[in-house]
């Protein structure tokens, strides 16, 4: 019964299919990995298909191969098994399948002809070379035969024949005389491409020699010559008078006839060509007549490709290089004289061998995953493929479950180990075929890194810097990135983990120095790999050489004082004007500075000092001018204040040329500072009138310079002089100056088309500017045409900078080209832009969306990707949509905002990260294009496991007395689980010294604890976590306040405390004390000055007892009952007594020396006896006034 072909939703089905399978692993180029693993046959290098030898040498035909193990190697010929040990001319090469064929013993090389294909083997599969055809080459005799001249009037056409022998490969033909002259050409007489020598009319002068035709063959290295044409021109004017050679009217001088062109070859008016694609098109014609004949080429609704055409044989022939589908049409040649013109078309049609769109490639898969093989090839017509698995038709190959064949695709599902072969995809026309191998490899390989393992990085402080992590493995492994051998995954923020693993740090800190590990893990295993990274300071030159003026003869000192990182190797080196400086004997290079000694005028220039370790460098440039004897002295100069220059004068065109202008000016006051450049600007009135441009920059000491012109600008110049200080006022204009005008030179810049609805594209482009325009009425020619259609190019002129194409199909390519045109003429020929039109809304969601657990905060997705054409514009990125529906822990609200993720690319999976643990959560996914979102895939629900929790929330520390501390804390915010309990955990230090750790475990409901201080002077470090089945979580630290030097209690917060000194209340509080202090001693002064008395003792030579306190006014005495000075005596610092002196001291109201002030400048010293002074002017007491006793006075 005949199988009947599966319906077409059959193979639509199958082709949505292909688009989800996963990409192949790759192997990398590592020596020990490809000698380890192993891998079927690859063919590595192969003779041409048609191989044409020479009879004289030994025959090679070559195939080598690789592959784990070794392949072997046979033969066979005209599919045939080929016994090479049956021959002994045919041998092998050692570990190889070139054959050679020997013919030193001798044989006919003819013998081997044939078509050979070699085969390499071993036990994984087959790969096979492509079809050899070998032929020997073959210089055949020219055959004898006697030639009658040739007799021919003159002024007539005439061909003669080469008909060379045919050769293996064709012979090259040229004609050249029996005396081996070779016969000079031009358009009157030339070859055509069949060697054929073609005379567009005979001349008296044609008989003057001979003609024979001579043919070079490739692998003899010989030349054949054919007997010789002799020619007999019959003429009215016998009298060849070579002065008639190059007369104007050399045929009517002559008497010969004038005629209307006809064509030689090819005949009649019409003729067609077929070639093929990424070929040579040659087109030939070869026309008759009086004058000669001039050819043109035309090709009929477009112009002549002029990057591929070339005009040769005197305009004769048209080749058109690499040949593709938008050279088919019809071309027609036009040969004309003064009598007329006739012309030729000649259709032509490009066909193509098989090309390929897709070439098969080695697939390299792990067990249970997915793949496939495309051999995808156009041609014309369209080629056929038919598939083999090691050198067998697939058809008669045994079953195979987990393969399926759909067309140029080959699906492998959930591959095994045993699933290892080479596929060969053979596509053929009636021009040719194509043959790929690709191999099916499964490998099963635990995790490897395949860099050197603790790798020195060193990189300079700011910059951006990767870390490189190559790993192989089978499957693919996960890679992470850890620093310091902790914390979590290192991505986001600062850090960016591409897909190949290496690690980017886009901004160096010091922080960032340390090892980094990356970990390669799969389901066989791990493996890991260390890189340190070192943060070096930058290199600066922190004291830049200087600009100089010195007199000739003088020493001149240039520093260059460089600050660097001290690890690195430090190299300062000199440029004198950009160029490496030649230090001679008059030079002195130290590290921090370059002398001169003896400044010559050679020594002018600019200095560039280099500062340069084997990461990083700095430049600093300074300008030496060295003046003549009578100069005024460097140190005048250095000592008069510098300023910008005054502007330059009186600018003046001379020279004046198409292109070009001399512009010449008077240089300003330099103002104590060389000028160091002159800048010459440019206005024109045409476009950007009143707008001045930077046109060129010139040394300060020229004052005169040569400025190239763009055609039709209307010119005006002007001058800015520069110096260390700054730049000048802009000089006064010169006068304008126009150039003349020619076609653009050029065409616009940052051609695009893109669409801006889904039914149109814009094309747009940079417009050119004056000094591009080269004309008046600068417009733009826009071509465009799509792109697979080859259809005619449609155009339209614009005279701004974009153009809308309507009513265009979605998302399609087209080729755009953009022209630049004025009034002179066109510009070049515009490149070839590819554009799209506008872009629409996908049309299908990703399917078969599959959800993978990673951990508690991470999923992996596996989906099947959307078929090309639905998503109707770029594919920009699949993006998945989830959000938290619930928590698994009850009365928990969660916030259910949507996020997403975005997987950039055609990727068929990826990963979702930062999830909270122990959710439950939903995912849309939707394929997105430049236009937005396609639709919502099926929803899909998964729940993530428990996790630890985050940090307990408000830890906070408490000390109300000295034997106590206090703890109190409140639940996680996200517990990611349920919670078992905390864990505290608490080490008393003083200083550098610390104590033994003590572990408390908690409740889960329990929040607070009271700690009994065993030392009361030792400070507690504490740290705190919460715990789930998973684990503990991340902890918060706090320590325990300062030991209270006051009897107050204090207490810690998780905030620092600010001194109490600083607080705004203690301050005030102190103010308020010394005012009152103050208005009690004026107080006292106002009391005194009015008048009043203090009580004095009735009795100056008897001490008062201590029997008598007071007196019956109520005034008292303050005494110290351990020290008693005798009356009218005081203490002196050293405890002896002695006499009272008349001035006072607040020093006297102190105990010994002991007084002082706080910071406010109250008075806090201790009091001590104060004894009365001796009445020395009436009865009134002598008793200096004190603060003291006036308080207490008062009191």
């Amino acid at each position: 019964m005949a199988r009947q072909p599966p319906p077409p939703s059959v193979h639509a089905a199958i082709l949505l299919c292909l688009l989800s399978l996963s990409g192949a692993i790759e192997i990398p180029m590592d020596p020990s990995i490809q000698n380890e693993l192993s891998q079927p046959p690859t063919i590595t290098k192969q003779s041409v298909k048609d191989h044409i030898v020479d009879p004289r040498d030994n025959i090679l035909i070559e195939c080598e191969a690789k592959g784990n193990p070794a392949p072997s190697f046979h033969w066979t010929r005209n599919s045939r098994f080929f016994n090479i040990a049956k021959d002994p001319r045919v041998s092998m090469r050692r570990k190889s399948g070139t054959l050679v064929i020997d013919f030193r013993s001798g044989g006919r090389p003819e013998e081997y002809e044939g078509e050979y294909q070699c085969f390499a083997r071993n036990k994984f599969g087959t790969a096979l070379s492509n079809r050899i055809r070998l032929q020997v080459s073959k210089s055949p005799l020219w055959p004898k035969e006697n030639l009658d001249p040739v007799v021919v009037q003159e002024g007539a056409p005439l061909t003669l024949q080469c008909n060379p022998p045919p050769g293996l490969p064709s012979p090259v033909i040229f004609w050249m005389s029996s005396s081996m002259e070779p016969i000079t050409q031009d358009k009157r007489v030339s070859q055509g491409h069949n060697g054929d020598l073609y005379f567009s009319n005979v001349m008296l002068q044609d008989m003057q020699t001979d003609y024979s035709c001579n043919a070079r063959f490739h692998f003899t290295h010989t030349i054949q010559q054919k007997n010789a044409f002799t020619l007999k021109v019959l003429t009215n004017n016998p009298y060849n008078d070579s002065s008639l050679r190059n007369h104007p009217d050399m045929y009517s001088a002559r008497g010969v006839a004038e005629r209307t062109p006809s064509f030689m070859y090819p005949q009649g008016t019409a003729s067609s060509q077929m070639v093929l694609r990424g070929t040579d098109l040659l087109l030939e014609c070869i026309a008759s007549g009086v004058p000669t004949p001039d050819i043109a080429w035309y090709k009929k609704g477009g112009d002549l490709p002029s990057d591929k055409a070339k005009f040769e044989n005197f305009n004769k022939a048209l080749r058109i290089t690499n040949v593709s589908e938008e050279d088919s049409g019809e071309y027609f040649c036009l040969a004309s004289n003064k009598m007329g013109s006739i012309r030729h078309t000649i259709s032509v049609r490009v066909k193509a061998a098989p090309y390929w769109l897709d070439e098969p490639k080695n697939l390299i898969l792990a067990p249970g995953e997915d793949g496939r093989l495309v051999c995808r090839a156009n041609g014309n017509p369209k080629p056929t493929v038919q598939w083999m698995v090691n050198g067998e038709p697939l058809q008669s190959a045994p079953p195979n479950p987990n393969r399926e064949v759909a067309g140029d695709t080959i699906i492998f599902r959930d591959t095994q180990i045993s699933s290892r072969a080479v596929y060969q995809c053979n596509t053929s026309n009636e021009h040719g075929y194509l043959l790929a191998n690709a191999f099916v490899s499964v490998l099963d390989v635990p995790p490897r890194m395949l860099s050197p393992r603790n790798q020195l990085i060193r990189v300079i402080l700011y910059n951006r810097t990767r870390l490189d992590c190559p790993f192989f493995g089978s499957p693919i492994p996960t890679l992470r990135w850890f620093k310091n051998g902790q914390g979590s995954n290192l991505d986001g923020g600062n850090y960016h983990v591409y897909e190949n693993g290496s690690l980017e740090i886009k901004m160096i800190r010091k922080e960032d120095q340390g090892i980094y590990t990356c970990v390669a893990t799969n389901i066989l295993g791990k493996a890991e790999n260390q890189v340190r990274l070192e943060v070096k300071d930058p290199t600066r030159i922190y004291r830049m050489p200087e600009d100089q003026v010195a007199k000739r003869g003088t020493t001149v000192q240039l520093e260059c004082r460089v600050k660097h990182d001290p690890s690195l190797k430090l190299t300062v080196s000199w440029l004198k004007d950009d160029e490496p400086l030649y230090v001679g004997n008059r030079m002195k290079k130290e590290d921090d500075s370059l002398t001169i000694f003896g400044v010559a005028e050679r020594d002018q220039g600019s200095y560039t000092c280099v500062a340069s370790t084997e990461l990083d460098q700095d430049l600093a440039k300074a300008y030496l001018t060295v003046l003549a004897d009578q100069a005024t002295p460097t140190n005048r100069l250095a000592a008069l204040p510098k300023g910008r220059p005054d502007r330059p004068r009186d600018l003046e065109l001379t020279d004046l040329a198409e292109r070009s202008v001399r512009l010449t000016w008077i240089p300003g006051n330099d103002n104590n500072s060389p000028i160091t450049d002159y800048v010459v600007q440019f206005e024109e009135d045409q476009f950007q009138p009143g707008v001045w441009h930077d046109h060129s920059k010139f040394p300060g000491s020229v004052n005169s310079a040569i400025l190239q012109l763009s055609p039709y600008v209307n010119y005006q110049f002007r001058v800015i002089a520069i110096n260390e200080v700054g730049s000048s006022h802009p000089s006064l204009p010169s006068e304008r100056y126009r150039t003349s005008g020619a076609p653009p030179e050029s065409n616009p810049a940052d051609v695009k088309g893109e669409g801006t609805r889904k039914n149109n594209m814009e094309i747009t482009w940079t417009p050119m500017n004056a000094t591009s325009a080269f004309g008046p009425n600068l417009r733009y020619i826009v071509k465009w045409r799509r792109r697979e259609t080859r259809e005619t190019w449609n155009n339209a002129t614009v005279w701004g900078s974009r153009y809308v194409v309507g009513q265009t199909p979605v998302y399609v390519p087209y080729e755009i080209r953009v022209q630049a045109e004025n009034d002179f003429g066109k510009g070049p020929e515009p490149d070839t832009v590819i554009g799209y039109s506008g872009e629409d809304y996908p049309r299908a969601a990703p399917t078969d969306v599959k959800i993978r657990v990673l951990n508690s905060t991470a999923i992996s997705l596996q989906w099947n990707r959307v078929y090309p054409d639905t998503v109707q514009g770029q594919l920009r990125e699949y993006r998945a949509y989830y959000w938290r529906e619930s928590s698994l822990l009850k009365n928990l609200w969660v916030s259910q905002k949507r996020q997403q993720a975005s997987f950039p690319g055609d990727r068929p999976r990826g990963v979702v990260s930062r999830l909270f643990p122990y959710s439950n959560y939903k995912l849309e996914m939707v394929v997105v294009n430049g236009r937005g979102d396609g639709p919502r895939s099926e929803t899909k629900e998964f729940t993530t496991p428990e996790g630890v929790p985050s940090a307990p929330r408000r830890f906070r520390v408490r000390q109300p007395n000295l034997e106590t501390i206090n703890l109190e804390w409140d639940h996680p915010e996200h517990p990611n689980g349920i919670l078992i309990g905390y864990t505290l955990k608490y080490v008393a230090f003083n200083g550098t010294k610390l104590g033994k750790q003590i572990v408390e475990n908690f409740s889960p409901n329990q929040t607070k604890f009271t700690m009994q201080r065993a030392d009361p002077v030792s400070r507690y470090r504490f740290t705190l976590s919460a715990r789930t089945q998973v684990g503990s979580g991340e902890a918060v630290t706090e320590e325990s306040p300062a030991p209270p030097n006051e009897a107050t209690p204090t207490a810690a917060y998780t905030n620092n405390q600010a001194d109490i000194a600083t607080q705004g209340w203690f301050i005030g509080l102190m103010c308020a004390i010394a005012l009152l202090v103050l208005i009690l001693l004026i107080v006292c002064f106002i009391k005194r000055s009015r008048g009043g008395k203090y009580p004095v003792r009735e009795k100056k030579d008897v001490p008062l007892g201590p029997e008598d306190p007071k007196e019956e006014d109520g005034s008292f005495d303050y005494s110290d009952e351990d020290n008693k000075p005798l009356q009218g005596s005081q203490t002196s610092l050293d405890g002896t007594i002695k006499q009272q002196e008349s001035d006072d001291s607040l020093v006297d109201y102190g105990e010994g020396g002991e007084g002082q002030f706080n910071e406010d400048g109250s008075f806090i010293g201790q009091y001590t006896v104060k004894k009365d002074k001796e009445e020395t002017e009436g009865n009134e007491s002598s008793e200096a006034t004190s603060p003291v006793n006036a308080i207490y006075s008062l009191a």
